[in-house]
């Protein structure tokens, strides 16, 4: 009896322990979890108004839902791809909780940092061109995600008939190296040639032959159509120089370009769609969101703009359906 009495209480302690500790886990996990920090690496391929307004709206969505709870470290390349590659695989190196990559460049250098440490893009046009990603569905199936900032490219072939209804010529402008770029130019060709315009492309390879290649491109166009181009934003002063000469009319693919050498354009708000690169943060660092099977988000509205002192210098009339540049959206 004595031994059943002892063998009954050793299994009454045993249990009594599980139960204590499994509630003592419980509630110490909880308690880590509320009081888990992150650290976000950003990578911005360059200093520019669009890119900028991207990386502030990402860091206002982390702020105002973490607080104190989420720190960056944030860092520009000044248009540089090995920059991006370094200041990426520091990133890696320190273990950061997830990698923001501001621009193509950025985005690449950070997928070839790391296979494992979460990855979201913005300010991106094409993932399937940018990641070299063969019949593009939307998910990467890896550890990257992230939102793109391409408007409807058939509607921005609309614009430049809109405005320019006799235009026969249109000149596409941009840079080589950006595979984003040579996608927007080959989409939005189809679509031109199909309103019965004829399409020549002109490229640079960098910010040296921007304006000999802007000029020539001016000499055998009726109107030019600059796409999303982070070389070509840079650079939108050295465009704008040349075209204004030519008296070369230039619809843009965003606001930033546009607001530097563009007509019109049919844009986004960049800090919204860092706003939304923002949230899909959270959802992958808080709810555990499984970043590999997230589907690449698009900017949530789409505004046609237009830029009041090049119109006004080229005498152009806008419909009333369009927003002056800085106004409210």
């Amino acid at each position: 009896m004595k031994k059943l009495l002892a063998m009954l209480c050793v299994v009454a302690m045993a249990l009594c322990a599980t139960a204590c500790g499994s509630g003592s886990n419980s509630s110490n996990g909880s308690s880590n979890d509320a009081n888990k920090s992150y650290k976000i690496g950003i990578c911005q391929l360059i200093q520019h108004p669009a890119l900028d307004a991207a990386t502030k709206g990402f860091k206002a969505y982390l702020t105002e839902k973490l607080g104190d709870k989420v720190s960056f470290t944030e860092q520009n390349a000044a248009g540089d791809s090995a920059t991006c590659a370094t200041i990426c695989n520091q990133f890696a190196s320190d273990n950061v909780d997830l990698i923001m990559s501001n621009g193509t460049a950025a985005l690449q250098a950070a997928v070839s940092a790391t296979k494992t440490i979460p990855i979201l893009g913005t300010s991106i046009t094409d993932y399937g061109s940018a990641l070299g990603i063969d019949n593009w569905t939307g998910t990467t199936g890896a550890n990257v995600s992230g939102t793109t900032d391409l408007a409807p490219l058939d509607e921005q072939a609309d614009m430049i008939n809109e405005l320019y209804p006799n235009s026969k010529t249109v000149g596409i402008l941009y840079c080589s190296g950006e595979p984003n770029s040579k996608y927007q130019a080959t989409t939005i060709t189809d679509y031109l040639k199909k309103l019965g315009k004829t399409v020549k492309e002109f490229t640079f390879a960098d910010s040296n032959d921007v304006a000999s290649v802007t000029k020539t491109a001016c000499g055998e166009s009726d109107v030019l159509y600059v796409p999303t181009d982070n070389t070509a934003a840079n650079c939108a002063k050295t465009v704008n120089n040349v075209a204004l000469k030519e008296k070369t009319p230039i619809i843009a693919g965003e606001e930033g370009i546009c607001s530097g050498c563009g007509v019109a354009t049919l844009s986004i708000s960049y800090y919204d769609l860092g706003y939304a690169t923002g949230e899909m943060a959270y959802d992958v660092l808080v709810n555990g969101k499984d970043i590999s099977k997230m589907e690449v988000k698009s900017a949530p509205k789409f505004t046609k703009e237009y830029n009041v002192e090049i119109c006004k210098a080229l005498g152009l009339d806008i419909p009333s359906d369009y927003k002056a540049i800085g106004e409210d959206k």
